[in-house]
């Protein structure tokens, strides 16, 4: 199966502070492949390098046959024109309605006539359920309302390539599972290919086809849904299964703990 978006050998630091190191992964066209980790491993800095924002320190990410970092910038814009992002909680412009919300790529990037626009737009947010909805602003919605029309603005471009920072941040259960199914049927109705970066582990195994474990900018372990839940590597066990304690401890480093005690009594006495 051909692969929209390769990463080879990669690198990156910022300043002399490694963030990313060795990462290779592949993600084949039509497929919705999550990035999990916890908080800071390097997830986001992962998508920020796949969307040519920043360069690899070494190694390179491939997407449709070209190496981000050799584009220039009219070829930059023209790839990212193909490209989706539905940002974490959202990220709507706060004083455009959400009918405009959806309909700023297409006056920004095209020269479609209104009327077409119009129906484009609608067809949209019809997609995901709020065509009743475009005349509201972002301050009338829900949490769950809000993602969905930025879930509508990321795909008005109908992307080859849709990127999830942490989509399902902040939402309760039924916004959480609407979510969850429309980044599904979305990706497969459009052909596109997704990548969803996120530490929801039950919700995001559900939909997609591949996963890769990230820990301190490595990657430790990928493999299906399934493989994922089964699999006895101690980082991945705790982080699939949510335990308290493992890899990655419950105790911040500390001296021992009754030679603190001791220490306690004695500026006591």
């Amino acid at each position: 199966m051909e692969n929209l978006v390769e990463i080879k050998e990669l690198n990156f630091a910022y300043d002399k502070r490694p963030i990313l190191t060795g990462i290779n992964m592949e993600i084949p066209r039509g497929k919705v492949v999550s990035i999990m980790g916890g908080s800071g491993c390097g997830k986001t800095t992962l998508l920020r390098l796949i969307g040519g924002q920043i360069r690899p320190s070494q190694g390179h990410v491939k997407v449709a046959g070209r190496i981000m970092h050799e584009l220039d910038a009219d070829e930059l814009y023209a790839m990212r024109r193909r490209m989706g992002m539905l940002f974490q909680f959202g990220a709507l412009f706060t004083d455009m309605s959400v009918f405009d919300n959806v309909a700023f790529q297409m006056r920004e990037h095209t020269e479609l006539p209104e009327s077409m626009i119009r129906d484009l737009v609608l067809m949209k947010l019809h997609a995901v359920g709020l065509r009743g909805a475009h005349r509201l602003m972002p301050s009338e919605l829900s949490g769950g309302m809000a993602r969905r029309v930025a879930l509508a603005r990321a795909i008005a471009l109908d992307p080859m390539l849709i990127m999830y920072d942490e989509p399902f941040a902040g939402l309760d259960p039924i916004s959480l599972g609407v979510i969850g199914n429309l980044i599904r049927r979305l990706n497969d109705a459009l052909g596109a290919t997704s990548i969803v970066v996120t530490h929801d582990v039950q919700e995001s195994l559900k939909i997609v086809d591949y996963v890769y474990f990230v820990s301190e900018g490595k990657i430790v372990a990928h493999g299906a849904p399934d493989a994922m839940r089964r699999s006895e590597i101690p980082f991945v066990h705790q982080f699939v299964h949510g335990e308290m304690d493992g890899p990655v401890p419950f105790h911040y480093p500390a001296a021992d703990y009754s030679g603190d005690l001791e220490l306690a009594e004695a500026s006591g006495a």
